[in-house]
């Protein structure tokens, strides 16, 4: 917390160094500038490419150069508390920090009233022959057609690189010139090069410059604060002959809190001996920890287009308004960048979520729900068709939150607009359920799962449950499916190891937006294989008073039916009350043989009952009690055989939970065996 500090104050005396230069423009006034951030967003701890809110500088005072007159230029960087992690956009000058972090002046295309907000947008272009990213586009001032020269809002006009004034044709041109800048990324630094500081020319009015698609490593900052959650501050320096007063120049962009709390439901025990079809075994539940945590790639234009969301298709036009708040992954999306290859703006999909599934055991089969569910027994729709994402605001049937399963963590959508969905292949739970639902493979022990949001509401903090079932073959007599506990860990995704931590924490070419941090938590068990067992109740066993009790135990999985055979030990437990012996563990009884023992060799001096668990299936006990030598008092019994607890049977089980076809046991043991 210190060098956080530390930190935010050197950038607010850099900044405010910067920002009190006077301002050195054509006239007695100083242009001066105030910042807003007209919205402060909640950044996803987890990412890494968090979207800051926009920055703007409202410009006033100064007074406009003639008609025909070089604009003076200005550099104007933005300096953050973490890294700025804006999507990278290689340019034919050979840069390659040129980002799609982009400054716009006057507000172009947004509609409002004014001459500058009624142009088009505009980028100064790429190739370094004419100025370009790097330096900025030499413009002067246009005449449009109003008194004095310089026109009421001195507007710019194309660049006439490498030419004196006298010589540029145009130089008092109508020609809008370059209202859009790009930005170069530099560790926590974005800088635009070359931005025009041209003073209104009608007293009252302003310029304003517009910083947006900055995107921030908000990994860095996560851990909260007293308050909950860790401010990322912004801090503005000016930089060239002439130069503009800041007023504010640090200002918040966002606040980083916790963007998921995700749960596994209690793991599922299932017995090696009972074969299982797409077996109901886990719900996992995805949980904003705010109201925009989870988004679609875009804003849905349209909530009658299938996919809507995903910015199928994509036309032009799509969230280029500047200002206007899109609760997306993607922010404010500009084609048409010369020399760039890519769009500045723009996610390559919306939020995915992933749960990586490990020490699944060998021969067991997974199946996830191929949308979210309401439980493990029902679709959202309650149906087995499901429905067709829009994306929008619209909700399908009443329900707003909708994500698919997608084929991968970072796969794209491809050029012809491809939407990687998975279909469903089969149902579950068992065979006649009603959930759509997929295989997912399973490599040395270990699987994925991802399902990609295409539709939410912003409004509301939402919840997103994924059914998990199970299917297996038993094989007692190979040990298949071997007893083990199978573990999930759930995240937003794409995370690593797709790309290391180090180099997602740093802008990136080549990298997906978004991408996130893996889970850190402990590992949730979402499913148990147990051997199956035999308990055996022995209900007196003496060795007081000259008695003695003779104890067998035999394994007849070996039998004249084709019964796989087995083998395992037996834990001895041993009950009369208080000071209770310690359990004894025989050692394994194959397949067909029979284990002895004396009540006085095991536990001398006993006098009360017996649970013998014993790790195979077709276990039998007899018990002999006698005087010494038989020769009084004899007498013998069968063994009572317990229902093992964690088996599923005798048809008693309870509602669930988790839905119709999964259930939970009811009791067990003594509870079922009486």
């Amino acid at each position: 917390m210190v060098g956080f500090r530390r930190c935010i104050t050197a950038l607010a005396v850099l900044a405010l160094f910067a920002g009190l230069v006077g301002a050195q423009v054509t006239g007695n006034n100083q242009l001066v500038c105030s910042t807003n951030v007209s919205v402060t967003p909640s950044l996803r701890a987890e990412g890494y490419t968090e979207q800051t809110g926009d920055i703007t500088l409202n410009c006033t005072g100064g007074t406009s150069p003639a008609a025909g007159t070089q604009i003076a230029q200005v550099n104007i960087t933005v300096f953050l508390n973490t890294a700025v992690t804006s999507r990278l956009l290689p340019i034919t000058n050979g840069s390659s920090t040129v980002s799609e972090a982009l400054l716009l002046v006057d507000e172009p295309g947004s509609g409002l009233a004014g001459y500058g907000p009624s142009l088009p947008q505009k980028v100064c272009g790429a190739d370094a022959s004419k100025g370009g990213p790097t330096t900025g586009c030499i413009q002067w001032v246009g005449n449009q057609g109003a008194a004095p020269p310089g026109g009421t809002l001195g507007t710019a006009v194309d660049a006439c690189t490498g030419q004196t004034i006298g010589n540029c044709v145009g130089a008092t041109s109508t020609v809008p010139g370059a209202n859009v800048f790009q930005g170069i990324v530099s560790g926590n630094s974005v800088t635009w090069f070359g931005i025009p500081v041209l003073p209104p020319a009608t007293p009252g009015a302003s310029r304003i410059y517009r910083f947006t698609n900055i995107r921030a490593n908000a990994t860095s900052l996560s851990g909260g604060s007293a308050a909950g959650s860790t401010p990322v501050i912004a801090s503005i320096s000016i930089s060239g002959a002439t130069s503009l007063l800041i007023t504010n120049p640090t200002p918040t962009v966002g606040f980083v809190l916790p963007g998921l709390v995700a749960t596994a439901s209690s793991s599922t025990s299932l017995n090696q001996c009972a074969t299982q079809t797409r077996a109901s075994t886990n719900t996992l539940s995805y949980t904003e920890g705010f109201g925009t945590a989870f988004k679609t790639r875009v804003s849905a234009q349209n909530n009658n287009i299938l996919y809507a969301g995903q910015g199928f298709p994509l036309v032009a036009g799509t969230q280029n308004v500047p200002g206007q708040i899109y609760n997306s992954e993607s922010n404010f999306i500009l084609g048409g960048l010369a020399g760039n290859s890519g769009t500045a703006g723009l996610a390559d999909f919306g939020t995915r979520l992933k749960a990586t599934f490990n020490n699944v055991p060998a021969g067991v089969r997974l199946f996830v729900s191929t949308a979210n569910v309401f439980n493990n027994g029902n679709p959202i729709q309650g149906s087995t068709v499901a429905p067709n994402p829009i994306g929008g605001s619209a909700a399908n049937t009443g329900t707003t939150g909708y994500a698919q399963l997608v084929n991968g963590e970072s796969n794209t959508y491809g050029a012809a607009g491809f939407f990687p969905s998975v279909t469903n292949t089969d149902i579950g739970p068992g065979g006649s359920g009603n959930v759509p639902v997929a295989e997912i493979p399973v490599v040395n022990g270990s699987a994925m799962a991802v399902w990609e949001v295409v539709n939410t509401n912003p409004n509301a903090i939402e919840t997103l449950k994924f059914a998990v079932y199970s299917t297996f073959t038993s094989n007692v007599a190979q040990n298949s499916p071997p007893s083990g506990t199978g573990t999930v860990n759930l995240s937003f995704a794409p995370t690593p190891p797709s790309f290391s931590a180090s180099s997602g924490a740093a802008a990136s070419s080549t990298l997906s937006i978004p991408r996130f941090v893996s889970d850190t938590s402990s590992a949730r068990n979402f499913l148990v294989v147990n051997i199956c067992r035999t308990i055996l109740l022995y209900p007196y066993v003496v060795n007081i008073q000259g008695f003695d009790t003779g104890l067998a135990i035999a394994n007849t999985s070996t039998d004249p039916f084709g019964t796989g055979p087995q083998s395992g030990t037996c834990d001895l437990n041993w009950y009369q009350g208080p000071n209770n012996p310690p359990k004894i563990v025989t050692p394994a009884i194959a397949s067909g043989t029979v284990y002895t023992t004396l009540a006085s060799t095991a536990v001398p001096g006993f006098s009360g009952y017996m649970i013998a668990v014993c790790n195979f299936q077709y276990a039998h006990g007899f018990a002999f009690v006698s005087d010494l030598g038989a020769r009084n008092l004899a007498m013998g019994y069968l063994a009572l055989v317990i229902v093992d607890p964690t088996t599923q049977d005798n048809g008693v089980r309870n509602a669930s939970p988790l839905g119709a076809g999964n259930v939970t046991k009811n009791g067990g043991g003594e509870n079922i065996g009486h």
